[in-house]
């Protein structure tokens, strides 16, 4: 039997764990910030203290794309200076980290699926903070796995692209969606189970991609809820917007590794 830490676990990745362990054999042990605050040293090595955890699944970041670009040391301290400390504690601990990270440590100027051997160059500051933390986590976890995944949703929990779509088309509001940034939209359930089966068949540590690999745009991906609920709106494809913050225009992720 494995024990295994999940912080950050009031997200959308976290609530989908606590779904499909029901059945498990392993013990899993789930925190949000008041139980496990990852930016504070003090409190996560008392709560570690003599538990003896396996692994810690680090679902607890800095995710708001557009707040990073004016919130940059709020987004730092959770994606970078936080994983530092998280680092250093899973060392202490004898703990397997597993960090989630994103697609948008490229730059989307490759024209192909990127893979883990791909040269990063994030465009944005979350993209960045995101990178850094990876880079942390390289260069100072003695055992590690990093997992980039891209445009996650939950069909049931959460907030997301996929439930405010749906939303707005039961609505009948008007759906205005971009058509000019392509990715691999990924299930958090597919997801949580890839992640499941990495600590069950304990693959090399390391870095790798999961995604659904279906590549689309976000209009593509609107079109297929519509038609996933029988729903005929009308989707109106936009540009995306050059006042905001710059994205990456082509970022699904593939994997080679197999396991």
């Amino acid at each position: 039997m494995k024990k295994i830490l999940v912080t950050g676990a009031e997200g959308q990745l976290g609530n989908t764990f606590k779904e499909k362990v029901e059945s498990s054999k392993d013990q899993w042990v789930f925190c949000g910030r008041k139980e496990f605050d990852i930016t504070d040293s003090k409190v996560m090595a008392t709560f570690l203290k003599d538990k003896q955890f396996d692994y810690c699944i680090n679902c607890a970041a800095y995710t708001n794309v557009v707040k990073a670009e004016l919130e940059v040391d709020q987004a730092y301290a959770i994606n970078v200076e936080a994983v530092k400390k998280l680092v250093h504690l899973c060392n202490q601990n004898q703990i397997t980290l597993i960090h989630i990270s994103t697609d948008y440590v490229f730059n989307g100027n490759k024209k192909t699926p990127y893979l883990e051997s791909d040269v990063t160059a994030p465009l944005n500051q979350y993209g960045k903070s995101k990178l850094f933390g990876e880079q942390e986590i390289q260069q100072n976890s003695r055992a590690f796995y990093i997992v980039r995944t891209s445009w996650l949703y939950s069909k049931t929990l959460g907030k997301n692209f996929y439930n405010s779509i749906l939303s707005k088309a039961k609505k009948g509001e008007s759906l205005y969606v971009v058509d000019d940034q392509i990715g691999t939209p990924t299930n958090v359930d597919h997801l949580a189970a890839f992640i499941m089966r990495l600590i069950s068949k304990k693959p090399p540590k390391g870095l790798y991609h999961f995604s659904d690999e279906k590549i689309m745009s976000w209009f593509d991906l609107a079109i297929k809820i519509l038609k996933e609920h029988q729903l005929d709106n009308t989707v109106n494809p936009i540009a995306t917007s050059e006042s905001g913050v710059v994205r990456p225009h082509y970022s699904p992720i593939f994997s080679k590794k197999k396991f």
